[in-house]
C-alpha cells in the first residue's frame, strides 16, 4: 500500500495537536496553559543544532528528499544516502536538545537563591525535550517510509 508521506505527516500533527489539546482542557489548567510549552530559546537552540549539523555533513538535500519519498521515484543509493541523513537529524535532534537542557540546567542551578523561580526554570528545562520528543515522532516516519522503499525497490531488483 502505498501512502504519501506528506498525508501520515499532517495525520501525525492532528493526533500529535488533538493529544496536547484534549490533556490541557480535560486537565483543568485552562487553554492559557498552552502558552506554558512555548519556550523560543530552547527551539532555537535544537534548531541551531539541526540545521547547520545537516548542512556540515552535507545531508541537508537527502533530509529535504525524505519529504518526497514515495512521491518521487529515488535509486536505491538514493534511498540509502536518505535514511542516513533522517538518521543524523534525529541524532542532532537529541544532541540539541541535550545541549538546551543542561545549559538551561546550569542557567536554574545559578539561580537556587530564590525558590520562586525553580519550578519555572525546571519546566523550561524539560521543554527541550519535550521538542525532541516531537521532532522524533515526526522523523520516525520518515526513516521508516524511507527504509520500506529502500525495501520495495530491493524485492523488485530480486524478481
Amino acid at each position: 500500500m502505498n501512502k504519501n508521506i506528506r498525508v501520515i505527516l499532517i495525520g501525525e500533527l492532528i493526533l500529535f495537536i488533538s493529544i496536547f489539546l484534549v490533556n490541557i482542557i480535560l486537565g483543568s489548567w485552562g487553554i492559557s496553559a498552552v502558552l506554558w510549552f512555548f519556550d523560543l530559546p530552547s527551539l532555537l537552540m535544537i534548531l541551531m543544532v539541526l540545521i547547520p549539523g545537516l548542512l556540515i555533513m552535507g545531508e541537508w538535500k537527502d533530509f529535504i528528499k525524505a519529504f518526497s519519498v514515495g512521491i518521487k521515484k529515488y535509486s536505491l543509493l538514493e534511498l540509502k544516502n536518505i535514511i542516513g541523513a533522517v538518521d543524523a537529524a534525529q541524532k542532532l535532534t537529541i544532541y540539541g536538545a541535550l545541549f538546551a537542557i543542561i545549559i538551561s540546567g546550569v542557567l536554574l542551578l545559578g539561580r537556587l537563591n530564590d525558590p520562586s523561580t525553580i519550578g519555572p526554570n525546571l519546566a523550561v528545562c524539560f521543554l527541550a525535550g519535550f521538542y525532541a520528543v516531537i521532532f522524533e515522532f515526526f522523523l520516525l516516519p520518515l526513516r521508516l517510509n524511507a527504509e520500506r522503499k529502500m525495501n520495495e525497490e530491493m524485492d523488485l531488483g530480486d524478481e
